[in-house]
């Protein structure tokens, strides 16, 4: 297991992204935690902080009590917040804000108050500091996820295939476009390290198809690579049917099925993976502890597949699986942007 102890070199890598956040002397920066984020993350936020001479301030709140009996993981949905005037207001007065939640703030409730507030949100995702050391951001990748973000507006439609036989088909019309790349510096918007995702929210009834988890897919959700495909019909958003046998398919049916609502099987957001220096195989390198995953999120040339909450098409719930596959040729309008698992053109 990595130990957690202050180190200067991750002090420099927190000093260097906050300066691609565009951190200025003087001014006020919230760190957002809770009882249960990883403290070290949370320091280091505050020690490289001061060497910019900015003015730091902790707003850490206690991680609320369960709401269901079900684990949840892997949502970006931190729920620390429960509404709070006081906690709300003590964000959107900093000009910016680091988010150390254990869930992250993306696609939290208060988010969108926070933002109008003129703040500009990082959320640091629950990693060994290990983990964001080496998928540090720079401006390379934030050149390109813009081009692929461009790309992905002007599309009707986008397909995916594999050689495992994944054939889904997304209407673009209607969905709303996001990405990012590690930092952000203007105000109103936030971004997550470790960043490089091109995705889209797709409005209610676009996605229809088959997709195939194969060997070495990755559930997130459970920090697992699979070991048998999986097969997952898709219909008017939702899963329908899950084919395979073994131990990944029965998990998946079981968390699906604990939830008790149909939502958790719906398309919540997809896209792909633009980081290369993010890999695929770091996951078997740590313990479950010291590992939360953003990272496969984002390798460069994945096809993420998300299902749950999606504001876009009206739906909430708790329930959320992020899927990063490999091998998948993504395609936009006929055009493949990432073929057989490998970006291409000016995204590569």
């Amino acid at each position: 297991m990595l130990q957690e102890r202050i180190e200067g070199k991750w002090i420099d890598s927190f000093e260097r992204v906050f300066q691609r956040c565009k951190v200025s002397p003087g001014e006020e920066v919230a760190i957002l935690s809770e009882t249960q984020s990883r403290h070290i993350n949370r320091e280091l936020a505050e020690l490289a902080l001061l060497r910019l001479r900015a003015k730091p301030y902790h707003v850490m709140v206690p991680t609320p009590p369960q709401s269901v009996k079900v684990p949840i993981r892997s949502t970006g949905a931190t729920d620390v917040i429960q509404g709070s005037k006081a906690v709300i207001a003590a964000l959107g007065e900093a000009g910016f804000v680091v988010d150390c939640t254990v869930e992250g703030m993306l696609h939290a409730a208060e988010l969108p108050q926070i933002l109008q507030a003129g703040a500009r949100v990082l959320m640091v995702s629950n990693e060994h500091p290990e983990a964001l050391e080496r998928v540090e951001p720079d401006e390379s990748l934030e050149a390109r996820v813009k081009t692929g973000m461009k790309m992905l507006r002007g599309a009707a439609a986008m397909s995916v295939t594999s050689a495992a036989g994944s054939n889904l088909q997304i209407d673009l019309q209607g969905a709303v476009v996001g990405g990012g790349w590690g930092y952000v510096s203007r105000p109103g918007l936030i971004s997550h390290w470790p960043g490089g995702l091109c995705l889209c929210f797709p409005a209610a009834g676009t996605v229809k198809g088959t997709l195939v988890i194969d060997r070495g897919d990755v559930n997130l959700t459970f920090k697992r690579y699979a070991d048998a495909p999986i097969a997952l019909t898709i219909k008017d958003d939702y899963v329908v049917n899950i084919e395979g046998a073994g131990v990944d398919a029965d998990l998946m049916r079981s968390y699906f099925e604990a939830w008790g609502d149909r939502e958790a099987y719906a398309a919540s957001h997809l896209g792909w993976g633009m980081n290369t220096t993010a890999r695929w195989d770091a996951m078997s390198m740590y313990d479950k502890r010291d590992f939360n995953g953003t990272e496969l999120r984002a390798f460069g040339g994945n096809f993420l597949y998300s299902t749950g909450a999606n504001e876009v098409a009206g739906r909430h719930t708790l329930g959320h699986f992020d899927l990063p596959l490999r091998n998948c040729t993504v395609s936009l309008d006929g055009q493949p942007v990432v073929d057989a698992g490998v970006l291409q053109g000016e995204l590569a």
